[in-house]
């Protein structure tokens, strides 16, 4: 049963994921956190950001890991192919008949509309962190890290990976400190 649950999630966001990876990202949320319950936020919110510094496409990326956690390599390969089987299916349908209908109005005005959808899932998820963020961190601490991080990417051009294993690498220095003054006291 649990293959089949995860061969389904996955599908789903194979099919819906119109507009790449960050489109599938909200998807891939609703259908582990809030459907199946296969991770908790922070869970996903772990998932996310790894999965962000590995090259490669992030959707596959992330069932890949997903369905390996959830039911071993098999879940891992049924997860993956649930996931871009769909997208192979749709690429060769779609382009062996979208010459002939790409200049159609109904056609342009479709592509269109997808973007701000896509935007607006975005900025759910978006919000969603952001309000995690405040949990843990407080206020203070997460509009800060929020600020600094689109300074470092958006206006000095860091790529993300950069900035999250920075994050982490300070997260683990911070670890080694507290251990170090508990074992002193």
């Amino acid at each position: 049963m649990k293959q089949f649950q995860l061969f389904l999630a996955f599908f789903r966001v194979g099919m819906l994921g119109y507009g790449g990876g960050p489109s599938s990202i909200p998807l891939v949320h609703k259908e582990v956190v809030n459907k199946y319950k296969w991770m908790n936020d922070d869970e996903f919110a772990d998932v996310l950001a790894l999965a962000n510094t590995l090259p490669g496409p992030i959707a596959t990326k992330m069932s890949g890991y997903i369905g390996y956690r959830v039911a071993g390599v098999v879940g891992m390969i049924n997860a993956t192919l649930a996931t871009i089987v769909p997208t192979i299916l749709l690429m060769i349908i779609l382009l062996t008949s979208i010459a002939s209908i790409k200049d159609l109005a109904w056609v342009q005005g479709m592509t269109k509309a997808v973007v701000p959808v896509v935007g607006v899932m975005l900025a759910v998820l978006t919000w969603d962190f952001i309000k995690k963020s405040q949990t843990s961190l407080g206020w203070v601490k997460a509009v800060l890290l929020f600020g600094l991080s689109y300074l470092f990417i958006e206006l000095l051009g860091l790529h993300p990976a950069f900035l999250i294993v920075g994050l982490l690498v300070v997260a683990i220095l911070q670890k080694d400190k507290v251990v170090e003054a508990e074992e002193s006291s």
